[in-house]
């Protein structure tokens, strides 16, 4: 049986306040009241809210990509798993969104870590990241994450399957060769 790490339970923990309040109001006392914790603890696992939002979202990140060439999985099936996931999520991930801002902003975390975990995979794969490849990563994940966004909005209905499908029709050309093998 796997434990929960003092990381998983303090995110745990911040996620079932943000489904309930603003993150922006959320204060770490009540992040460590809510799982029986000390402030002093979270400190040690992260420097504030805006870090365990980015740990907590590149885990997640990590976990799928990471899984991409094991049992077959592959980037259609980490894409939809990911749909899935923010879909899933809906409530959480627009509470996100919409209480960040600036060098805070969960749009710029969730950009960042997208593009990271990308082209950690590829570096995996032995392919060499030159600018313009980083280049059409960061559009491909700027793009994925405003359409993700609008969908979220309900600017549009799409299930998982359609989501994936939409991030899969935007891989540019030159990164779909890549990523298709």
């Amino acid at each position: 049986m796997k434990r929960k790490t003092a990381k998983e339970i303090l995110a745990e923990s911040f996620k079932e306040l943000a489904a309930v309040r603003d993150i922006e109001k959320i204060t770490i006392k009540e992040i460590t009241d809510n799982c029986g914790y000390s402030p002093a603890t979270f400190y040690r696992q992260f420097k504030d809210k805006y870090d365990l939002i980015a740990w907590d979202y590149s885990g997640q990140v990590e976990r799928n990509i990471g899984r991409i060439g094991n049992d077959g999985h592959t980037w259609k099936q980490a894409l939809y798993v990911s749909a899935e996931y923010n879909i899933n999520h809906k409530d959480y991930l627009l509470n996100l969104f919409k209480h960040t801002s600036g060098i805070y902003s969960f749009e710029q975390y969730m950009t960042d870590i997208n593009v990271r975990c990308i082209m950690d995979n590829l570096e995996k794969n032995s392919v060499e990241i030159d600018d313009e490849l980083e280049r059409v990563i960061r559009v491909y994940c700027y793009g994925t994450i405003k359409i993700t966004i609008d969908r979220l909005l309900d600017k549009y209905e799409a299930d998982p399957k359609e989501m994936a499908r939409i991030y899969e029709l935007s891989i540019p050309g030159s990164l779909s060769c890549i990523l298709n093998g």
